[in-house]
């Protein structure tokens, strides 16, 4: 009797490993697509929102010609020899991760679905779907909102006019890595509360009760995330509070079932 726990934590652990192994290999098949097409990932995407020929100016352009957004004020520059390279595999790491999310989202659903009935199991398609479709909208929220306005703020803004803006561009690469991958998983919030609410690890009423507490949280993020500016802090804030509401349906739904 005493061996059976013992294999069965054995055998979740190498079931584990394979996920772990699995998911690794999708990440660095992802990162070395990436990899190989730097042009295009470089300048039609990373450097794109650097130009007043981005969609989101020339969209902010239409509206009114005072939103209307011309060159950047500043130019980027590499001051380590190691620079460029060291951006390219930063990069392509993180693209590797966006390609390959789907398929990291299955090996995730595989590894709990042994826990589930199995009319429950019949749903991983769907919540791979969702769970992409979420962090799709947090990445492209992050890319054509976020950015932009990060980038434009934080460029323009000057203390005195003897400074002129060099902007080391891998500060440039990271700021911009950092608010589109941290929007994605953010966005995860409804899949991460129907889990936590399945197996018992909160309540409705708790996130109801809370709901101040997470509204000063979502807060805390945004000023974190995001430049210090209030408008950049709304733009973050904002739909992740209305994805906690949406959790907090999610959360009942999931009760009543």
């Amino acid at each position: 009797m005493d061996s059976l726990p013992k294999q069965s934590i054995i055998s979740h652990l190498q079931d584990l490993r394979w996920h772990l192994a699995r998911s690794v290999l999708a990440i660095l098949i992802g990162s070395g697509i990436a990899f190989i097409n730097k042009v295009f990932i470089f300048d039609k995407i990373i450097f794109a929102c650097k130009e007043n020929t981005f969609p989101t100016y020339i969209f902010l352009c239409n509206l009114s010609e005072k939103f209307c957004i011309q060159d950047m004020p500043f130019i980027l520059m590499n001051v380590e020899m190691s620079g460029q390279f060291t951006m390219h595999l930063l990069v392509s790491f993180t693209a590797g991760i966006i390609i390959s999310f789907p398929y990291l989202v299955f090996e995730t659903w595989s590894f709990v679905a042994p826990a589930l009935y199995k009319r429950e199991k019949l749903f991983s398609i769907i919540f791979s779907f969702f769970s992409f479709t979420l962090f799709l909208i947090g990445v492209l929220f992050a890319y054509y909102v976020i950015v932009p306005f990060s980038i434009n703020f934080l460029s323009s803004y000057t203390i005195s006019d003897t400074i002129k803006n060099n902007i080391h561009f891998i500060s440039f690469i990271k700021t911009i890595t950092t608010l589109v991958l941290t929007s994605g998983f953010l966005f995860q919030l409804p899949l991460i509360i129907y889990f936590l609410t399945k197996f018992n690890f909160i309540h409705p009423k708790q996130l109801k009760q809370y709901r101040r507490h997470a509204f000063v949280i979502i807060l805390i993020l945004a000023s974190v995330l995001t430049p210090p500016d209030m408008f950049s802090q709304v733009l973050i804030g904002l739909p992740i509070f209305l994805l906690y509401e949406f959790s907090i349906l999610i959360s009942i739904l999931t009760i009543r079932r």
